[in-house]
Order: C-alpha cells, then structure tokens, then sequence
C-alpha cells in the first residue's frame, strides 16, 4: 500500500472548468461600428446642413427690404416756469349736503355693568400662589391670592383688579408680559 492520503482527496467532477491560469485568452474580435448608429448620425449632419442652407437664403430677404422710419411727433417747447391751467371743479354733491344732517346713536350707558379682573395662576399649594403674587409684586402690581373650593378641591387662584375698564387690565397684562409672565386672561369681576 502506498501512503496516499485519500480521504482529503477531491473527487473530479464533471463539468468543472479547467483552470486557465497559465494558458492565453485569445484577444476580442474587434466590434464593428453599427450599422444603424452610423445611418443616425448620417441623418443628424445631413439635417444640420439642411437647416443651415434654409437660413442663409432668409438673411438675404431681410436684407433687401426698405426700412420704415417712424414717425417722431413734434415736440413743443414750453416755459419751464409756467404753471399748468387751473382744473375745473366738478363738485356736485357739495350743493346736496349743504342742508343733510348726520345723526348719530350714542348709547347712553357706556361704563360696563361688570368689573374686569385678570387672573394670572391657579395652584394647588398656597406657597406657590403667593411665590407669583411676588413676581407680580417685583413689576410694580398688586396681587391677590383667593382660596377657592370646588369639586376638584382647593384651589388658590393669583387675581388683580378689579378693573373698571377691561383697557386697564389689558395695560397691566403687557406690562406682566414684559416682565416674563405668560398667561393671564381677564374675566368679569367674581366678588370674593
């Protein structure tokens, strides 16, 4: 027996390649130029000329027609320190308002039959109230700290005013806002 290792042996297969790695490939067979690509490009050119013997003949027709000079108006020369006529008025209903009367309904009671206030925070816990009511204080305003009870427990509502007039609450909230304070609304006045 002889010392052959069979078990790591490959088995040949059939239909395997055969390596090439030593051997030459024949070189590529040089392509032709197509047939049809040479035939577009014969076509391109050929409507290129074309295009251009067909504009060299309409450059000579434009050429040969007389030109038409336009007519300039006259202008007339006038003094540059004289002023222009006078315009006509054509006021007519000046005439018919001379006897009309305008009235106007003003009503009577223009102060509102509530007073405004603006609340500015609700919490849970009154340290926090009175923590606004401070940063209020700091931009020149006072402040009121409300306890409420309801349904969903206390509550401790941050409230100015009242307001006579709502231009006034809306004046302090711009001037809340400045300071960094976001969030008031105005309400009608609730007495507490």
């Amino acid at each position: 027996m002889s010392n052959r290792d069979y078990a790591n042996r490959r088995p040949a297969s059939k239909g395997r390649k055969k390596s090439t790695a030593g051997r030459r490939q024949p070189a590529p067979a040089p392509r032709r130029f197509p047939f049809v690509l040479s035939l577009v490009t014969l076509g391109l050119v050929g409507g290129f000329g074309y295009f251009l013997w067909s504009i060299n003949d309409s450059a000579d027709k434009v050429e040969n027609q007389p030109e038409v000079q336009a007519v300039k108006p006259k202008v007339v020369k006038k003094d540059p320190n004289a002023l222009p006529p006078k315009p006509k008025e054509e006021w007519t209903y000046q005439e018919e308002l001379e006897n009309k009367q305008v009235e106007v309904d003003i009503p009577e009671n223009t102060t509102p039959t509530r007073p405004y206030q603006m609340q500015c925070g609700s919490f849970r816990q009154e340290s926090q109230a009175n923590e606004m009511k401070a940063v209020i204080a700091f931009q020149g305003l006072e402040a009121q700290v409300r306890k409420v009870s309801g349904s969903n427990g206390t509550w401790y509502k941050v409230v100015l005013g009242p307001y006579e007039r709502k231009r006034l609450a809306e004046k302090h909230r711009h001037i809340l806002q400045r300071g960094g304070l976001n969030g008031c609304q105005i309400w009608f006045w609730e007495g507490g």
